[in-house]
């Protein structure tokens, strides 16, 4: 598994010291959001106007109760400040970037795929905990890390030996699950405060079974997607020695 490094670019920009611990994981990413004086507008992008498309690995999460319920509670106690909430059916972690539809084309996808699936890892569950956010966004943390660095290395490794190299290493992911985009430029003091009243509501398990390969556009101030492909991970050993009825 490949080591995080600092990256000016990321948020945070220096990576946790362990990426297998819960509660220093949490901590890192909520002490690195209440150290920002600015949030910035996240739709202020280049090359991400209305109506961009792109194909990305990704992981969705549209039939989890208990997230759907958590990500309406913590959007209904932020609705005062005007972000933009990530409406609950398009919840999801980002991963990796393939290309955009003009420069990738539809066998290529499909050889992407087969790459892939020999290199996905096991299944795993993270953790989803209220609540940080980044310079552009409020967002849940994601632990432990150690999986999710897995899986995106693996990626970044089948999108290599397709032709269609990453743009970011893995060494500059940081994982997360962003529930509501700042829309402008603004003091972060507001945003920090109303968040850290948000800490102690009670973190979500998150099944990892399958990634998909999507192609995201942006429809407004959400992102929306069409599927691809969704691929299995693997089965753990544990899994794969379980008794069958």
């Amino acid at each position: 598994m490949p080591l995080l490094s600092p990256d000016p670019a990321a948020f945070p920009v220096e990576p946790p010291g362990d990426l297998t611990d819960h509660k220093g994981i949490a901590a890192h990413d909520q002490s690195a959001f209440d150290a920002l004086d600015e949030m910035v507008d996240h739709w202020s992008r280049p090359g991400w106007s209305d109506g961009a498309r792109a194909y990305y690995w990704m992981l969705a999460f549209r039939d989890v109760p208990e997230l759907k319920e958590l990500a309406q509670q913590c959007q209904e106690a932020l609705s005062p400040l005007r972000l933009d909430p990530v409406p609950t059916e398009w919840l999801h972690v980002t991963l990796v970037r393939v290309g955009a539809p003009g420069s990738v084309d539809t066998a290529q996808l499909r050889g992407l795929a087969d790459r892939a699936r020999a290199l996905l890892p096991e299944t795993f569950t993270v953790r989803a905990t209220p609540l940080a956010g980044s310079r552009g966004a409020v967002r849940l943390t994601l632990t432990p890390w150690e999986p999710l660095i897995s899986l995106h290395a693996a990626l970044v490794a089948a999108n290599a030996s397709a032709g269609l190299p990453a743009k970011k290493p893995t060494t500059a992911f940081r994982p997360h699950l962003s529930l509501a985009y700042n829309n402008r430029p603004r003091p972060a003091g507001p945003v920090i405060e109303t968040v850290a009243g948000l800490r102690s509501l009670p973190s979500v398990e998150l099944s990892v079974a399958d990634v998909q390969l999507v192609e995201l556009r942006r429809c407004g101030a959400e992102y929306r997607w069409d599927v691809l492909e969704s691929l299995p991970l693997t089965l753990s050993e544990l899994a794969d020695h379980r008794p069958r009825a």
